[in-house]
């Protein structure tokens, strides 16, 4: 169907055979008021009327229409258009349509039943301005001129135009035929304030407005916007409607206990306006949200309770109740509260409510603990000497806990350090009750002791005492050697580095012979000759043998040389005398040599 130049077409198309019906209509359907089409099929005959004005069409080889497809009203997609380019459609449909019916169907409102719409205005046509302008004896010269386009300007806004052209020359003139275009919509003006706003609850409110007056052309939708007081000049939150028969919507997303500015906006498809003035509300309080549970500082035996204020209080907070194992403890308006006579670490169930004059919200219920505290009483360790060097300890889990055990740690001492110094030897958290201490020294005492440790602290058991077993002595030091005559030596020596027991005798050994075996730590050697090297070496002695030191040699001081000095002189020529000389017998040290020469000599000349 189709509506072109002044003529109703009609184009019906049943498997193979094509019929056309055309209703001549001039500009009659151009007055500004509703105009009734009507399109009937009843068998053979094919029929379209306007108004008064009907055509029909006999064509008996028409077959039967059945519909089975999408119907299109006003125009057709462009993928569906290049399905029936035989039928010449052009653009879609430009004016008002309403009280759509089919045979033995009810009125159709386009606005409910359609599955897309493209541009279309679902709330019918406002003006009638446009029906003086499209009477084809009432048109207007808009140019006169040998260009062939023209721009008009001055129109009214969304009116339909009839526009034709006529070619003239000297032997007459030639029309087109009319084209209808409309002019676009205006930007609404003088939109209202909403004439009434109440609260629905706290989080959103209902209003209502007066149509804008003076509106040309279709409003798309109306936009509510709410403004917080005193706030960046951005809506909190919108809400758009499309139905624009609704003069009343609702705004949500608010904030309870908030004072907002509602506006109202209204849009064609030019753009839209806002109204100038808002009309204030004060949203209701609400319960609360986001109650933060209680936090605590723990103490042995109490616990300082905090919290914070709701972090979306919703209005007035009225009370706080804070519950501790289900039964309530605190009752008012402060945000700390002390629990006390309480176990030491001992888990309790804590739950805060707070209220507005709306009602209450609790927060999740959190466990929170009282502090810990060292151990009341660690045991000894019981130690196992395993050998010379290995300690076996053990020890019991402390009776009283007073919390979570975290770790055991082992201090030592030993009696090379007169018990004074302190080491740590195990630290872990692994909770075993046993540890071989290795690497230890043979023939040493030690003490051991055990800390057990929770979060609260540690707690250190009394000293357990261990001997190694012995052992032969490691890292005898070499004797030190000082000669003050040609004929003795003082020796002396350190203790062993690691005596690996109880030291039971030195024996110091000059070349290779023992001449002393006693406890001192130094000796005297005499009756020696000048200047002669002996090496001398200690061993140290415990129950479990003896070891050696290094080696270390040294020398007598010097003597005076004893004996007699033989020399022989050779003459050689007038002027020179060779001599030579034998040592002495005993040299008694480092010799050196002087030659004295007596009688005449020649002077340098």
């Amino acid at each position: 169907i189709e509506l072109k130049s002044g003529v109703l077409n009609i184009f019906l198309k049943t498997g193979i055979v094509f019929t056309q019906v055309d209703l001549w209509l001039g500009l009659s359907y151009c007055d500004g008021k509703w105009n009734k089409v009507t399109v009937n099929k009843e068998g053979s005959m094919v029929s379209a009327s306007m108004n008064e004005l009907r055509e029909q069409r006999l064509e008996p080889r028409v077959q039967q229409l059945k519909v089975n497809s999408p119907i299109y009203v006003g125009g057709i997609p462009p993928e569906i258009q290049n399905f029936y380019k035989e039928l010449g459609l052009e653009q879609g449909f430009g004016g008002c349509m309403k009280d759509v019916k089919f045979t033995r169907g009810a009125v159709v409102n386009l606005a409910s039943v359609s599955s897309s719409a493209v541009r279309v205005n679902l709330d019918g046509c406002l003006s009638t301005d446009s029906a003086v302008n499209c009477r084809g004896n009432d048109s207007i010269l808009v140019y006169r001129g040998k260009e062939q386009s023209v721009y008009e300007s001055g129109l009214q806004p969304f009116t339909e135009y009839l526009y034709r052209v006529v070619a003239s020359n000297e032997a007459g003139s030639v029309s087109s035929v009319w084209t209808h275009v409309r002019t676009r919509e205006s930007v609404p003006q003088n939109v209202p304030t909403p004439s009434r706003v109440h609260s629905i609850n706290g989080y959103s409110i209902e209003v209502t407005w007066d149509k804008p007056a003076g509106v040309i052309g279709v409003i798309e939708k109306y936009i509510l916007k709410a403004y917080e007081e005193d706030g960046p000049n951005v809506p909190i939150t919108s809400a758009e409607l499309a139905d624009t028969s609704m003069l009343t919507g609702i705004l949500t997303g608010l904030h309870p206990f908030t004072n907002y500015a509602v506006t109202l906006t209204a849009c064609t498809l030019v753009g839209c306006t806002e109204s100038l003035h808002a009309l204030n509300i004060s949203t209701p309080q609400e319960a609360p949200e986001d109650v933060q549970p209680p936090t605590a500082i723990s103490f042995p035996m109490s616990l300082l309770m905090s919290w914070s204020p709701p972090k979306t209080p919703n209005g007035i907070i009225t009370q706080y109740t804070l519950y501790m194992n289900g039964v309530p403890i605190y009752c008012g308006n402060e945000t700390k509260y002390v629990v006390k006579d309480l176990a030491v670490f001992t888990p309790h169930q804590f739950l805060l409510t707070a209220c507005t004059l709306a009602g209450c919200t609790n927060s999740s219920q959190v466990t929170l603990f009282t502090a810990q505290l060292p151990p009341s009483r660690v045991d000894a360790p019981v130690l196992t000497v395993l050998d010379s060097r290995t300690i076996y300890v053990q020890w019991k889990e402390p009776v009283e806990m007073n919390g979570i055990l975290d770790r055991y740690v082992i201090y030592i001492a030993n009696n090379e350090q007169n018990f004074t110094k302190w080491n740590v030897i195990y630290n872990s958290t692994e909770l075993f009750l046993d540890f071989t201490i290795e690497q230890l020294f043979p023939g040493t005492e030690y003490l051991i002791k055990l800390a057990a440790c929770t979060g609260g602290g540690c707690s250190i058991s009394e000293a357990s005492t261990a001997v190694t077993d012995e052992s032969t002595p490691e890292g005898v030091p070499a004797p030190k050697t000082q000669s003050y005559s040609s004929d003795s030596f003082n020796i002396s020596w350190t203790k062993p580095e690691y005596p690996n027991g109880v030291i039971t005798s030195y024996g110091l050994y000059m070349d290779g012979v023992l001449m002393q075996n006693s406890s001192q730590l130094s000796c005297y050697a005499y009756g020696l000759a000048p200047w002669s090297l002996h090496s001398f070496r200690v061993q140290a002695c415990t129950a479990k043998g003896c070891a050696l030191g290094p080696l270390a040699e040294a020398r007598t001081m010097e003597g005076p040389p004893e004996g007699t000095v033989d020399v022989f002189a050779t003459v050689d020529g007038s002027k020179e005398v060779q001599l030579k000389w034998l040592a002495p017998n005993k040299p008694n040290g480092k010799l050196t040599y002087t030659v004295l020469v007596t009688g005449l000599f020649y002077a340098d000349q």
